[in-house]
């Protein structure tokens, strides 16, 4: 019977006495493939396209699919797209997130006096948000606070972040304290943050005729089933013009990286962008607000792919906006999320975090005293 506990319970099985609680933050992306290979991209598309969130058709249909059409064609064709992303650094979502979420660590260990720790996690490939989740208990969080880098709220994107957290958690013998933040499509600092980054853009490149901007699409049915993911992007790009005093004509946005044959939210930007020339938009910026870093979605897709289909349609320059990635507004803005969200954890208290210390010391010679260990 032990045996069976121990391997159904895995989770803070190596307490400690005299060991400081802290808090603990799992940053959490997408994910990538370990390489710009077709063997590696079927693996992430294999693990990507089973989600039931991801794909909501019945199960044993899209199984067939999957296997029998879509992962023996597409991984080829989707290699040769990150191929031409790739960075002698790895990944381009990989190195992004991966930066961001030191500089957040960084900030947050100078910002909080308690003890704290920042990792990253990817919801699909490595590292696993399990891999975190053990990471951060390893460290002594007994608070854990969840961050999907996902502006818009989803049940494609957060929603199975949380499916995932609570998956590995369920395992876990002690369950560390819990919060999972959700959308920030309306945050005041993510607005500015966004709107600044085109002005810096602007002020390089110029303005040009019509800002576009460009949100991950999702299937339509999504919205009739009460995903509010299509009214967040409307909100945050309508309050990202409002920002950059854009007036009707001067700004729209669209959905890109349609999947499959079934209807998308509207309206697709593969078709806005060869229709943009012919209505006089000659010079086009683009920026994609949903996306924290820049992925193969941004690089391949718009910069490249959505530039060469503008200037052949008639366009005469294309600029592409970078993602926030990891700069310091960015870093800013996340870090001021956490900690306004860690409302009430003794990390964020000097008082309450010595106390903290105090009581632990004494809780150890107390233990130590009665026979602990």
């Amino acid at each position: 019977m032990g045996k069976l506990f121990r391997r159904r319970f895995k989770g803070q099985d190596h307490f400690k006495h005299g060991q400081l609680p802290g808090m603990g933050v799992l940053v959490v992306n997408l994910g990538t493939p370990d390489e710009p290979t077709k063997e590696a991209v079927r693996t992430y598309l294999a693990e990507f396209l089973s989600d039931p969130r991801v794909i909501e058709i019945p199960k044993l249909l899209w199984k067939i699919i999957l296997h029998g059409i879509i992962l023996r064609t597409r991984p080829a064709k989707s290699a040769q797209a990150y191929q031409r992303v790739w960075t002698d650094k790895g990944s381009p979502l990989m190195v992004e997130s991966a930066g961001l979420t030191m500089q957040i660590d960084k900030e947050i260990q100078a910002r909080i006096p308690g003890k704290s720790h920042v990792v990253l996690a990817m919801r699909y490939g490595q590292p696993s948000i399990q891999h975190g989740l053990l990471q951060l208990q390893s460290e002594g969080a007994e608070r854990i606070m969840v961050l999907p880098l996902y502006p818009q709220y989803s049940g494609a994107s957060t929603g199975t972040v949380a499916d995932a957290v609570f998956t590995n958690l369920s395992k876990w013998r002690w369950v560390p304290e819990l919060r999972l933040l959700g959308a920030y499509h309306d945050d005041p600092a993510y607005i500015k943050a966004v709107a600044d980054s085109i002005r810096t853009h602007w002020a390089e490149k110029g303005q040009g005729d019509k800002l576009l901007m460009s949100f991950h699409g999702m299937p339509k049915a999504t919205l009739k089933a009460g995903d509010p993911y299509f009214c967040q992007c409307h909100k945050s790009a309508r309050l990202i013009a409002a920002e950059l005093g854009l007036q009707e004509g001067q700004w729209e946005m669209a959905f890109q990286s349609r999947f499959g044959k079934a209807e998308w939210l509207k309206p697709y930007i593969a078709k806005r962008l060869v229709q943009l020339p012919g209505e006089g938009v000659k010079h086009l910026t683009v920026v994609c607000p949903g996306f924290a870093v820049d992925c193969l979605e941004t690089l391949d897709e718009i910069a490249m792919e959505g530039r060469e289909e503008f200037i052949k349609a008639g366009g005469e320059q294309f600029e592409y906006v970078p993602a926030l990635n990891a700069s310091p507004e960015h870093v800013s803005l996340m870090t001021d999320m956490i900690i306004n969200n860690a409302g009430g954890w003794p990390e964020l208290d000097q008082d309450k975090a010595d106390a903290q210390q105090a009581n632990l010391e004494k809780s150890k010679a107390d233990a130590i005293a009665a026979g602990g260990k």
